[in-house]
């Protein structure tokens, strides 16, 4: 079986005892119905909240305690190219086989639940959740489709101040919701320097709740170099997470357009 770098992952029994470290493939995992084969998770997955107490904590996305790792003993453990380290990965391997999955776009993520589907012999849970994850996409197309586009800079941390740019997941559902990203000529996860910002400003300014948990005084302090731009707070979960978030992030961008943009 391959991932998502088409890295060829060799099992000898269908996995059982599964370690998941990247919050949103955690709650995949769930809604697949594999609660009972979830053995270790990271301090940031948070769906369902009932896992907190009833998983073993690894560690973070970036940082894991290998010894409880190998305690657990597990048949594999899932992680990510862009949430987890390569120097990560290559320790996680010599204790069990390690799938990476690579997402940038809606097609990635509908793979990447096909995978998954296959991997742990849910093949039919998985085709019920891509089938609805596609009609959810294609009437928010729909919706979309006469919406003016606004040009968006999408803030994901303070002290640097951090933003979304390409080659990334949220770029992608930027793109979705005709939000021409502001900082698209820059990499990934760049550091701005705000004071250079103020001859163009964007005309929409998103202030995510994850990973830094921006407020309402956030807002005020943006405007000065944001004057033109409508500064929103937005739930990051439904720009960063893929898997089965995408059930309930194509409702909530409708709900954002209406009830907060129009």
């Amino acid at each position: 079986m391959k991932d998502q770098l088409n890295r060829i992952i060799h099992l000898t029994k269908l996995p059982e005892r599964i370690i998941s470290l990247v919050p949103s493939q955690t709650e995949l995992l769930f809604d697949l119905g594999l609660e009972s084969s979830i053995v270790g998770i990271t301090k940031f997955c948070v769906h369902p909240e009932h896992f907190k107490k009833g998983k073993t904590i690894v560690g973070g996305t970036k940082d894991v305690h290998f010894d409880k790792i190998k305690a657990l003993q597990p048949d594999i453990i899932l992680c990510n190219k862009e949430e987890n380290t390569f120097e990560m990965i290559q320790e996680l391997e010599t204790i069990a086989p390690v799938h990476i999955s690579n997402i940038y776009t809606v097609e990635d993520c509908l793979e990447l639940i096909e995978m998954y589907g296959g991997l742990f012999s849910k093949e039919e849970k998985a085709s019920e959740i891509i089938q609805n994850i596609k009609f959810k996409y294609a009437d928010f197309k729909k919706f979309i489709k006469d919406k003016p586009t606004i040009k968006t800079a999408y803030f994901i941390w303070k002290s640097p101040w951090m933003v979304a740019a390409k080659g990334t997941f949220i770029d992608e559902m930027l793109r979705l919701n005709k939000f021409e990203n502001y900082y698209r000529h820059l990499e990934r996860y760049p550091e701005i320097d705000l004071s250079e910002e103020i001859k163009e400003s964007a005309g929409l300014v998103l202030l995510s709740s994850e990973p830094f948990p921006f407020k309402e005084a956030h807002k005020k302090l943006l405007k000065q170099f944001f004057p033109q731009g409508n500064i929103v707070l937005v739930d990051g979960e439904a720009f960063s997470w893929y898997g089965t978030r995408l059930l309930k992030a194509f409702d909530y961008f409708k709900s954002l357009h209406q009830d907060r943009l129009s």
